[in-house]
């Protein structure tokens, strides 16, 4: 993608894990996911850490010089997990403070590599999307695969009648930022009106 080309959104959260998996892979991924956004003049919004994927993320941005607004809970950053390095850190109550922050600040979702934490605020934002509470795309950036058997778990529950068809595309996936950018750019997301009263 042409890094001149104007952004899709002015801020996208990243969801990811705190530790960084196995091998040196994902945390590349990591930064090169925040350095990208960078380049391209997109904020990241992520949850404030300086360990991990998202200590990753943030590092990735800042040296490409982005805007990286860290959230997160008193209780974690009085352990010394907070960055402070970042361009501003919000200390919150709660991590459901946190959650509701980010999804404000944010345009879009992507989660990269990561575990009960990063499922858990990727579900509920595309639950938000469903529901209408708001109109934002969400991602998986699809690391070596990692996402793989998630993916087609969703496919599953579409076609056992958990997840209708018009709802499976709210969480997208692709192997590269530049793809998976551009699928959110696409993305239409349906109206509740439009299925909640049908059968």
């Amino acid at each position: 993608m042409n890094s001149t080309r104007p952004p899709f959104f002015r801020r996208v959260a990243v969801y990811c894990g705190s530790s960084g998996g196995v091998g040196t892979h994902y945390l590349d991924a990591a930064r090169a996911a925040g350095g990208y956004l960078a380049e391209r003049g997109i904020d990241v919004v992520y949850g404030g850490g300086r360990v991990g994927m998202m200590g990753a993320v943030a590092e990735g941005a800042l040296i490409k010089g982005g805007k990286v607004y860290g959230v997160i809970p008193e209780k974690l950053k009085s352990r010394e997990l907070a960055h402070e390095g970042l361009t501003e850190l919000f200390v919150v109550d709660s991590m459901h403070a946190r959650k509701t922050m980010m999804a404000s600040l944010a345009d879009a979702f992507i989660a990269l590599p990561g575990g009960w934490g990063t499922l858990e605020e990727v579900f509920e934002v595309v639950t938000w999307s469903q529901l209408n509470y708001h109109k934002k795309p969400v991602g998986l950036l699809n690391v070596r695969g990692y996402y793989d058997h998630l993916v087609a778990f969703l496919d599953h529950a579409m076609a056992e009648g958990f997840i209708r068809p018009i709802h499976r595309p709210l969480c997208a996936s692709a192997d590269t930022m530049d793809v998976l950018l551009d699928r959110l750019s696409k993305l239409q997301i349906p109206d509740i009106g439009r299925w909640i009263e049908k059968p």
